[in-house]
Formats: C-alpha cells, sequence, structure tokens
C-alpha cells in the first residue's frame, strides 16, 4: 500500500507541476512552487478543522491536473517545451535518490524532534487536527505548522514512520534546491552547473550539527530564502509573476517558523530594489505610486496566513514556549536581572569569535573566498566585478543576525538554556547556508560573464580562448565535478555512519520493548533512563510523550533507596518502560516485588509488575 500511496502522490506533485508550466513558471521552480501551493491548501483546510478531507482533496486534485494534461496533450491541445536532462539533473536526480533512500531507514534522535517537530506531525496525523488549548501534548503552540502540514500529507499515502517523515522533508529541501540553477546563464556549461552542486552538498557541511536526518527547519529556512531571492531575480521581468512568488514565498516562509521574519525582511529588501531598478514608469509621481503599492500589497498578501495564525493562536492558547512579549521580557529581567543579561552576551561575544565555532568558519571562509574570487577575476580576468559589495551586504546581515539571534537568547528563552547558548551553531548556520548559496550563485553567474565567447549559440567545445583555457576548464569542470559527488557522498555516508552509531541510543532502544501508541490518552509513564542528563533535559519524557502518544510520561534516572518511597513513587504511573538495563532499578524490583527484569514495558500493579510484549499481550 505504501509504494501505492507513493505513486499516487508522485503523480499528484507532477500534476500541480505540470500545470504550473502551462501556467510559464519557470520550470526550476515548479516542484518547488507546487509543494508550497499545497502547503497552502492544508493551512486553510487545516484552520478550517477539516484537514483530513483537505488532504485527499488536494492530492487528488493535483493527480485529475495531470490526468487533464494528458488527455489534453494528446488531443493536441497543450505541449510542454523541455530542455532535456543537464549534467545538474543526473547529480540531483542519483544522489537524491541515494539519500532519500538512506533517510528512509533512519531513526529520530535529535532532542527538538521530540519536543515539538515529529510531535505536531503524529498529532496531525492521528487527530486530524490543528492541536488545541487541551491538547497539552504540543508545547510549542505558537510554531507555525507548514513542514508539518506537508509532511502529514506525504505519510497520509506511504505510512507514518520516522523515515518516511524525513523523506517528506527531504523533497521540500530538494525541490527547493532545484531552483538555483534557474541562474545559470548557460546551462551547457558543465563547470558552473558543478559548482552549484558543489555548493549543494558544501551546504550540507554547515548543517552537520542536525543533518537532514531531523525533522528541525533551520535548513529549510535557508533554502526556501534562497528559492525566494532566486525566483525574484528570475521573474524580475514579469511583474505579475513576480507579485505571486513573493506572496507564495513569504506566506510560506512566515508558516514555518517565528523566526523566519528576519529572513522575510530580507527577500522584502532585495524585492523592493529589483521594483525600483526594473520599474517602466517614467514619471516619478506615477512610479513612486506603483512601487509602493506593489510592494506594500504583495507583502500585505504574503503576510495574511500567519496573520490568520497569530490570531487563531492568540485566541485558543494563552502562553507557548520560546514566544517573545513583553510579559516573557519582565519575566526574565526580574528572574535574572541585567548581571543575567550580561552573563548572556559575554558567552554570545565569546562565542562568535571562538574560531573552533562552525559558524564562524563558514563566515571567515565566504569571506577569503569571494575576495580571492573578486581578486582573480579583477586582475587575471581584466573582468570588473561586484563581489566586494555583494560580500559586504552577506556580512551585514550575518551582523544582524547575530543581533537577532542574541535578543532572542535574553528575550524569549530560559536563562538556564540561554546562558549555555543552547542550539547556537544550529540557528547559526541557517544564515551561514544562506550566505553561501547568495555567495556561490553570484559567483557562478559572474564566472559565465568572464568566458571568452558570450554569444551561447557560438559556445562549443572548440570555442575557447586559446588551448590553454580549454584544457583549464575542462580540468576544473572535472575536478568540481569530482569533489561535488565526494562531498555529497560525505553526507550520505555521514548520515549512514550517525545511524549506525545511534542504534543503542535511548530511542531505539524503546522500539525494542515496546510499539508506539496511536491514540492520544492522558496515561501516566515512566520511563527508566540510566542517563541522567537525559532525564535532567527533559529528553526521555518528550520521547517518551511522543511514543506513547500521552502528556504524561516522565523520565527518572535516580530512585530512593528507601524501599516505600520507591514503591510509592512507582505506584504513580500505570505503566514502566524500561528501554535499556538498569542495574539500580532492576535490583529495587528485585527486593520489592521478588521479579528478575532487565528491560521490557510493565503495567504497574499493587504488588507487581506484568510484561507486555511488543504486540500489547502480557507475557506474566
Amino acid at each position: 500500500m505504501a509504494i501505492i500511496g507513493l505513486i499516487f502522490f508522485g503523480l499528484s506533485l507532477i500534476g500541480y507541476s505540470s500545470t504550473l508550466r502551462l501556467l510559464h513558471v519557470n520550470p526550476y521552480f515548479t516542484w518547488i512552487t507546487s509543494i508550497l501551493v499545497q502547503i497552502m491548501f492544508l493551512y486553510v483546510f487545516a484552520m478550517m478543522n477539516i484537514l483530513r478531507i483537505g488532504i485527499w482533496l488536494t492530492t487528488s486534485l493535483g493527480f485529475l491536473l495531470l490526468v487533464g494534461r494528458l488527455i489534453l496533450g494528446y488531443l493536441g491541445k497543450v505541449s510542454i517545451h523541455h530542455e532535456g536532462l543537464h549534467l545538474f539533473d543526473i547529480w540531483m536526480i542519483f544522489l537524491g535518490t541515494v539519500m532519500a533512500l538512506v533517510l528512509l531507514n533512519s531513526p529520530l534522535i535529535h532532542y527538538d524532534n521530540y519536543s515539538h517537530w515529529a510531535t505536531i506531525v503524529k498529532f496531525l496525523y492521528y487527530t486530524g487536527h490543528l492541536p488545541g488549548a487541551s491538547d497539552t501534548i504540543i508545547s510549542f503552540t505558537s510554531y507555525p505548522p507548514a513542514t508539518a502540514l506537508f509532511i502529514t500529507q506525504f505519510v497520509t499515502f506511504t505510512g507514518f514512520h520516522e523515515g518516511t517523515m524525513l523523506v517528506a522533508q527531504f523533497i521540500l529541501i530538494w525541490a527547493a534546491s532545484y531552483t538555483i540553477f534557474s541562474t545559470l546563464r548557460d546551462r551547457s556549461r558543465g563547470l558552473n552547473s558543478m559548482l552549484l552542486c558543489l555548493t549543494i552538498a558544501i551546504s550540507y557541511v554547515f548543517n552537520i550539527n542536525i543533518r537532514l536526518n531531523n525533522l528541525l527547519v533551520d535548513y529549510v529556512l535557508a533554502i526556501i530564502t534562497v528559492a525566494a531571492l532566486t525566483g525574484i531575480f528570475v521573474y524580475r521581468n514579469r511583474p505579475k509573476m513576480l507579485i505571486v512568488h513573493v506572496a507564495l514565498f513569504i506566506g510560506s516562509l512566515l508558516l514555518i517558523k517565528n523566526s523566519a521574519a528576519f529572513f522575510v525582511i530580507i527577500i522584502a529588501i532585495y524585492y523592493l530594489y529589483i521594483l525600483i531598478k526594473y520599474s517602466s514608469n517614467s514619471g516619478w509621481l506615477k512610479r513612486t505610486l506603483q512601487i509602493s503599492g506593489q510592494f506594500v500589497g504583495t507583502l500585505v498578501l504574503g503576510a495574511i496566513p500567519f496573520i490568520w495564525w497569530e490570531l487563531h493562536v492568540h485566541s485558543t492558547f494563552t502562553a507557548s514556549k520560546h514566544e517573545i512579549n513583553a510579559a516573557a521580557y519582565h519575566s526574565q529581567l526580574v528572574h535574572d536581572g541585567t548581571k543575567g543579561f550580561i552573563s548572556i552576551g559575554q558567552a554570545f561575544i565569546h562565542q562568535i569569535f571562538n574560531i573552533r565555532s562552525l559558524s564562524t568558519q563558514g563566515f571567515l571562509s565566504l569571506n577569503i573566498g569571494l575576495i580571492i574570487s573578486w581578486a582573480i577575476i579583477k586582475y587575471l580576468c581584466h573582468h570588473p566585478n561586484k563581489l566586494l559589495k555583494l560580500l559586504g551586504w552577506l556580512d551585514l546581515i550575518t551582523l544582524l543576525y547575530y543581533f537577532s539571534l542574541l535578543g532572542m537568547y535574553l528575550l524569549s528563552m530560559p536563562f538556564t538554556e540561554a546562558i549555555t547558548l543552547d542550539g547556537f551553531e544550529r540557528y547559526m548556520s541557517t544564515v551561514v547556508i544562506l550566505n553561501l548559496f547568495i555567495g556561490m550563485i553570484c559567483l557562478v553567474y559572474i564566472i559565465d560573464e568572464t568566458y571568452y565567447e558570450q554569444d551561447f549559440s557560438k559556445r562549443s567545445p572548440r570555442n575557447f580562448k586559446s588551448i590553454w583555457s580549454k584544457n583549464g576548464y575542462q580540468l576544473a569542470t572535472f575536478l568540481v565535478m569530482f569533489f561535488a559527488i565526494i562531498m555529497m557522498y560525505s553526507e550520505i555516508n555521514g548520515t549512514t555512519f550517525t545511524n549506525n552509531y545511534n542504534r543503542n541510543s535511548l530511542p531505539v532502544a524503546l522500539t525494542r520493548v515496546a510499539n508506539p501508541w496511536t491514540k492520544q490518552n492522558n496515561t501516566k509513564i515512566l520511563i527508566v533512563d540510566p542517563q541522567k542528563v537525559e532525564v535532567t533535559t527533559y529528553y526521555a519524557g518528550y520521547l517518551a510523550n511522543y511514543y506513547f502518544f500521552t502528556n504524561n510520561a516522565t523520565g527518572q534516572a535516580i530512585f530512593s533507596k528507601n524501599k516505600e518511597k520507591f514503591d510509592n513513587n512507582l505506584k504513580k504511573y500505570d505503566y514502566v518502560v524500561i528501554p535499556k538495563y538498569d542495574k539500580s532499578f532492576s535490583h529495587k524490583i528485585k527486593n520489592i516485588y521478588h521479579q528478575n527484569i532487565k528491560t521490557g514495558f510493565f503495567r504497574i500493579h499493587s504488588n507487581r509488575l506484568s510484561k507486555f510484549s511488543k504486540n500489547n499481550k502480557i507475557l506474566n
């Protein structure tokens, strides 16, 4: 059934994509635009509390669009021009497929999968509606649901599983990544296309803190922003398409995560610049009114879905974790005082100037790389370029993001998390990846402008300035292609290694002793975890909540030596799960209940524990 569902979903996506091509959407944008359009449909259905129906209607519409497209094509009414396969298409198809297969067999390990991102997908899938005030299993109630809606749609047809959730998010990422090839002036140039492939592969180096085998959206924010900026450039001479593109991508970004507002501002500034630069009106007043109306109207249109979400959140919930507001700021100030703010600021500055920080290394590498590229192109190729000006803008983006991130630590995080700069490298990876893509896209564009033959129709394997430049180009193409493949395989192998390394982790161990529950409940469950840090950080509790679909799961590593206290504590719960052998806990059970246990899932009775098999049958 999963294969049939996958085929149905794939055909639906092709239906949306082919329809967008008929509407003259750039071919490199049809996939990601199709996904974002479906997310908007799903969002409306979810807000109307008919998500399950909406998933079937949205997916079926794509399938019907494909059928209609095939019928019209057969009758000769419509036709779609295809450029054929390029070198980068082969790279994307082959390595993307390999990566997807690895993700399909990957477990979820990262803490935030269970604190929100996987839990919200499970909630949407099994309940069919957005969380309400009574659904306390969802803690981060202000987080918008865009990626969760798309993942829920995908797993509806392929089956709910950690691997299928990861594949769904990877489809979103891969579709957005494909848009960068729309900026190529000449797609037959192997060097240029492979440089962009290498950029995609290198970007995963700065995403190494979470990798692709997690449902966190930090990389998604970056790649969707890149696609949005790229689309503005591609549609710069098509005002109507530009408006729709910007509104759709802004609306989608704001529905991915609240912090996307920073990236929306970047998109808005570039959009305004393009409007000013390519405005066709000659009169100053008329030109100003047209640009202002188009700019403001587009932003308002893009913000409407998020405004709707904010109204929903404030009418449904009283407060949410990591929500920035005056009350949160006042609480931080009263609890921690100005000394706490200063301590966080000092830790933040120290981290920025720490050369071992991956984000700092990325910042320095991009600066050095663009400066060297500027010098080579200007002095060796004798081609003036704006790479230094671009670098200035990218550094400004980084600086502003530093301030934005510091504000988040000061205003919305608990002091215990903020003082350790919890998630710093993960958050910073987003802007590093964004700047990497922008810098490389512009660099590749400028490289193409330095070629000897600028008439694309005359370019051929023979058309080079000299035999030396031809040999140099061929060697460079081969080396870049080699590293693009090697770097992507490095990410694939790294993910595989991570999966093997985590084969004895708590989430994987939990799957060996119990099957996940699929009906939301209030059952009290104790998860015994000998790793104290997994308990104190609430990792074990969040994991158990997700796995058993309850908000009453608790992790515990240390138990009282007093028999009576131990017994009373245990009887507060309905079930106890022991994914990993805990010698101390087993010894206490032996002394009190006279039972020999190591691992398993147990029902708690007044004077004994009864063990369940994975299919919920009582063994003893």
